[in-house]
């Protein structure tokens, strides 16, 4: 029988490959067959070395995705080096953390652009060239803020609010079109986004105790939801949020 979650012969991008949960993702479409494309301002050396131990091709591709001026660039480039493009990982991202009533019109746009404003364009430049090559899956990195407020990051909660927002309109618009448009909210991952909260003794103890699991996750429990909402497996999954939390959502 043919392997659902089987990638071989497809080409993905991964934004923001550097390390944590894009890394992850990254190595696991590698290890399910995918070439990979690594996207972000910092070269992902490392990231690509994994993959290509795995048998798997990588690419770099340098982006500053606080701005859409690269946004084309990153298809055209992927397209050109690994010979097309199946998947795409919106998973770059930044966070600014500040009391609502002091927070910077700076901080709000910094986030906003490279979360929301540069995920719809990547989406939108991607969704252009698989509606004409056929389909293909956009997994977007959602949070739990997706559904819940949190505190001290207003413009991180609109942004991953807009990122729900925007799966699904995606969705609706292209699933007849061949393509797949789902999110993946991580719960509280272990990274480098979230190691004030870590260090944070008294917020680190109240999330901790409001977790089933009795633990932060790690960037490679990311992995499987990456590969199945990537794979002919998730065909009929459109504009689903899929929560890899350790239980937080559930208690």
């Amino acid at each position: 029988m043919t392997n659902p979650f089987d990638l071989t012969g497809k080409v993905a991008i991964v934004t923001g490959a550097n390390t944590g949960i894009g890394q992850a993702i990254a190595v696991a479409l590698a290890a399910a067959g995918a070439d990979v494309a690594c996207v972000g301002r910092t070269p992902a050396e490392d990231t690509v070395a994994q993959i290509r131990a795995l048998g798997r091709k990588a690419e770099i591709v340098s982006a500053d995705l606080s701005t859409i001026e690269p946004v084309q660039r990153v298809v055209d480039e992927t397209v050109a080096k690994l010979g097309g493009l199946d998947i795409l990982i919106n998973n770059a991202g930044i966070i600014r953390r500040a009391d609502a009533v002091d927070f910077t019109e700076a901080d709000w746009d910094a986030v906003i652009d490279t979360n929301l404003k540069s995920v719809f364009f990547l989406c939108q430049a991607a969704g252009r060239h698989m509606i004409t090559n056929g389909g293909g899956k956009i997994v977007n990195i959602a949070s739990m803020l997706t559904f819940q407020g949190g505190i001290r990051v207003p413009s991180y909660t609109a942004s991953k609010s807009g990122i729900g927002g925007l799966t699904k309109l995606l969705a609706n618009e292209w699933a007849s079109k061949g393509i797949n448009v789902n999110a993946i909210a991580p719960g509280y991952i272990a990274t480098n986004n979230t190691a004030a909260l870590q260090a944070d003794e008294v917020r680190n103890k109240s999330i901790m105790d409001r977790i089933p699991a009795g633990a932060w996750g790690d960037p490679s429990d990311l992995g499987g939801a990456a590969v199945f909402l990537s794979s002919a497996a998730a065909k009929y999954v459109q504009g689903h949020i899929l929560a890899v939390d350790g239980g937080w959502l559930a208690r």
